[in-house]
């Protein structure tokens, strides 16, 4: 089926070459195209490879008539339901136009054409078959939304059991740590206490602060505060900010940033906030001791930053999926590592704002991935 801007076809079959030019200049209108056959086998293979709104046979024609290409299309799902009008020089008794219904003929005209009425037939079957291609647009629409909807759902689903999961566990550390400081307390336990309730605390602010984030962008409410500031600042800030999770998984890290100075229009905080969101991920989804490069350049005008790691990898499925709100990764355990899956999707609006882009460069299971991120540099 072809779509609702493409031509719509007509099939016009006549022995005589005069007679389809004829017809082609009787029927021309925006829109149309005459497919041109001057035997029945050359219009069965037109039906084989186009969508035919119409046909006019020829009745009387030498070899296959056009009573037997009428069977013949009958008879082929391609073109079972192609309305038929015939055209015949002939006398057409009741017999003949019998067995032309019987055929499959929605109509007789008789020869010598009158335009008129030709074109006034041609022109209903042109527009049925329009609005039966708008109709199976709008059901494609209609399955498309539905199935956008179903998989929203199943998203927003997962999305929840996760949130649950990501709050709980905090939350019931807290719960613990207060129990505890209740009860006669020893200094040194105190403060262990207390720096666990700290770290769950931070972890509960970063999946408030991305939920927010997430919601700020999708309404159009979140701005950045862009200035001239150096790649080196940024990258160093988001590697203070990711050092400890690189660190509590005894991962090895090195970092390659150009010596000479590289200079953005950025917004420092949420562009570092990128970076170290890929950190985050790279030391999350990387075995205990792997190995995590944080990688610089600048090639013709534009700040390449690759961040690489020897983790678990992303399945060739899901890396298409991966820059969409709550995808999530899946452990050869099959648990999801932890996390709301809303950081990339997070960076990916937030380099777009900065009229940058970040993308996955390579990936394979087991091997691990590099993610990259692109921006101009800021010409002096």
């Amino acid at each position: 089926m072809n779509g609702v801007g493409d031509p719509i076809h007509f099939l016009l079959v006549d022995d005589l070459q005069e007679n389809l030019l004829a017809l082609e200049a009787l029927l021309q209108r925006e829109g149309l195209a005459c497919l041109k056959a001057r035997s029945g086998d050359e219009a069965l293979e037109l039906l084989l490879t186009h969508d035919v709104a119409l046909a006019l046979l020829d009745v009387q024609m030498p070899g296959m008539d056009g009573y037997q290409l009428a069977e013949f299309m009958r008879g082929a799902e391609v073109s079972r339901h192609v309305p038929i009008i015939f055209l015949t020089a002939g006398v057409a008794d009741r017999q003949r136009r019998f067995r032309g219904y019987e055929a499959g003929a929605v109509d007789f005209l008789q020869k010598p054409i009158e335009a008129d009425i030709l074109r006034s037939k041609a022109n209903v079957f042109f527009d049925l078959h329009q609005q039966r291609r708008q109709i199976i647009a709008q059901r494609d629409e209609l399955e498309a939304l539905a199935e956008a909807l179903t998989t929203a759902d199943r998203n927003k689903n997962e999305f929840l059991a996760v949130l649950g999961h990501e709050i709980r566990n905090p939350v019931m550390a807290l719960s613990a740590g207060l129990h505890f400081l209740r009860r006669p307390r020893d200094p040194q336990k105190v403060g262990e206490i207390h720096g666990q309730m700290e770290r769950q605390v931070a972890h509960l602010t970063r999946l408030v602060d991305d939920m927010l984030d997430i919601s700020r962008i999708d309404q159009g409410k979140i701005s950045l505060r862009k200035d001239r500031v150096s790649l080196r600042t940024v990258l160093e800030f988001a590697v203070e900010a990711s050092r400890p999770q690189i660190d509590a998984a005894r991962h090895a890290f090195s970092i390659d940033i150009p010596a000479e100075p590289v200079a953005l229009h950025a917004d420092p905080t949420r562009l570092a906030q990128v970076v170290s969101n890929l950190l985050n991920n790279a030391a999350r989804y990387t075995p205990a001791g792997g190995r995590i490069t944080l990688a610089a350049r600048v090639v013709d005008g534009v700040a390449e930053v690759d961040v690489t790691d020897t983790g678990i990898g992303i399945p060739p499925a899901m890396q298409s999926k991966i820059f969409d709100l709550f995808a999530q990764v899946k452990s050869p355990t099959e648990r999801a590592q932890e996390g709301l899956g809303i950081g990339l999707a997070l960076g990916k609006q937030l380099m777009e704002l900065h009229g940058g882009a970040i993308g996955l460069a390579a990936s394979e299971p087991g091997r691990g991935s590099t993610f990259r991120l692109r921006m101009p540099v800021l010409q002096d």
